[in-house]
């Protein structure tokens, strides 16, 4: 892959009631290239009469698509799943131009999706109800699951086609019908995810795409009283905003907000091995991961043998554009998050921190920053304390279980964590132990269909994949008759 040979960038649209929209007189914003920073595509934006087009279109669409058979159901979500393994080389490249990472980076999350529509097919054809046994002869009691209505979601641009699909196919798989408002920073992926739909069956009006300013575009949604559930993956403030005005109007949310993960490693750990996967899982998509390895506690035996073997494999990454060869980290999204960077640095820096590697923007061109690593981090400066999401890592001595259990609890966000040891003492006890809605032990184990993808505190609450995956979007009713 190079960028000589790099396809042109896709037309973007609005996808409302089964139909593709372009700008025809609306407002467009330019999506920018974070490796170059030039513009690549333009993308249109709804008017309030699309939004409520996109309302009614899904209100309508939800009348015929709750009573439709699981069977059929099932169907469409395998057809998309085929689709999309078809188009992954065109989207993933579509996400390198506007978000960034490279490409089999890229890649691999496309597939990824292909495998949650694929989940979604089997276990919508799973979900049961109940039948209780009366205390009274002559009475039926029913436990019914029912699709709960039109939904509202808003989705992120770091994984851009991956947290779209999640809530597309939890939403049809369960019978709902979705008004999505995808990242205008990155949205290829969001209308390749529309067409998947559309030639997969999925009739119209199931799934609408929308566009606009976020705050503007999620207020509108979220106050229509067409709109019955929400669900929401992106910062713990704006969270925190959009649930309120949902808690206000009695709507069910789903939320998947920030972390800043902690990352233990025991000193009777594969120290070298941990170290290796770390870097690897830290540095991935420039550290702009929700479950990004963010805090590193190293026990003070093996801490030497760690920070070595880490800054080993930070300093051999290639930086680059994610459509160049080899390029193992890709630019920051945006612009913006170059001075955030160095702001972390420089905190660290004041505190008596020691910048081992990096600390420094990359280049004129584009959004780059070199993979940095920093130790003697106090424990209140920010880079312990607010998620970086970017590419920072800090790494911190400990002495004791019950030293460093007490620091990786000690924020309020409770999304995912990591673990390594050989003992398996330890790794019950830490698993217990930790205040997290995903647990790592030895391994990167989370984010697959089959498991619940979710957090806890101020990280959210709700899952996403795994036999938890269609709650959000079903409501139990109870049926009791005398025959």
């Amino acid at each position: 892959m190079d960028t000589v040979n790099a396809p042109a960038y896709p037309d973007l649209f609005l996808f409302i009631d089964g139909q593709f929209l372009a700008a025809d007189g609306r407002r467009q914003q330019d999506v920018l290239n974070p490796a170059t920073g030039t513009a690549v595509g333009k993308l249109p934006h709804a008017t309030r009469e699309d939004l409520d087009h996109a309302l009614a279109a899904a209100d309508r669409a939800f009348q015929t698509w709750r009573r439709s058979s699981p069977v059929e159901r099932s169907k469409v979500l395998r057809r998309a799943a085929e689709l999309i393994r078809e188009r992954a080389p065109e989207i993933a490249r579509g996400i390198v131009l506007d978000m960034g990472k490279p490409y089999n980076e890229a890649l691999a999350e496309v597939n990824g999706g292909a495998e949650h529509a694929e989940w979604h097919a089997e276990e919508c054809r799973r979900i049961y109800g109940r039948v209780i046994p009366p205390r009274v002869d002559g009475v039926r009691q029913l436990v019914l699951r029912e699709p709960i209505g039109v939904c509202a979601a808003f989705t992120p641009w770091n994984f851009p086609f991956n947290q779209a699909i999640r809530k597309v196919v939890a939403a049809a798989g369960s019978g709902c019908t979705l008004v999505l408002k995808g990242p205008e920073d990155a949205p290829s992926a969001v209308v390749a995810l529309a067409r998947v739909f559309a030639d997969a069956g999925l009739p119209a009006g199931c799934l609408n795409l929308v566009w606009g300013v976020p705050a503007e575009v999620s207020d509108y949604l979220i106050r229509s009283p067409i709109v019955r559930k929400i669900s929401f993956t992106g910062s713990v403030p704006v969270g925190k905003q959009l649930a309120a005005l949902a808690g206000s109007l009695m709507k069910r949310c789903t939320m998947e907000l920030g972390g800043h993960s902690p990352a233990i490693v025991f000193a009777d750990a594969d120290v070298e091995r941990a170290a290796e996967l770390l870097a690897g899982l830290k540095y991935r998509n420039a550290g702009q991961v929700c479950v990004s390895p963010s805090r590193m506690y190293v026990h003070e035996q093996a801490y030497d043998r760690f920070l070595e073997k880490f800054s080993q494999v930070t300093a051999a990454l290639k930086v680059g554009s994610g459509l160049e060869k080899d390029t193992k980290m890709g630019p920051l999204a945006h612009q913006r998050r170059v001075p955030t960077m160095q702001s972390f640095v420089e905190d660290a820096d004041a505190r008596g921190a020691k910048i081992v590697l990096g600390g420094h923007k990359l280049g004129a061109a584009g959004n780059f920053f070199e993979p940095t690593v920093i130790t003697d981090v106090p424990d209140d400066s920010r880079l312990m304390t607010q998620e970086p999401f970017g590419p920072i890592a800090p790494i911190v001595r400990f002495k004791d279980f019950d030293e460093v259990v007490r620091r990786a609890n000690s924020l309020p966000y409770g999304l995912a964590s990591y673990a390594f040891t050989r003992s398996s003492r330890h790794a019950t006890a830490i698993a217990n132990a930790l205040e997290a809605g995903m647990v790592n032990i030895n391994h990167f184990g989370i984010a697959l269909s089959e498991t619940p993808f979710g957090g806890i505190k101020d990280s959210g609450y709700g899952s996403e994949g795994g036999a938890e995956t269609f709650d959000g979007y079903l409501v139990t009713k109870f049926v009791t008759q005398l025959n």
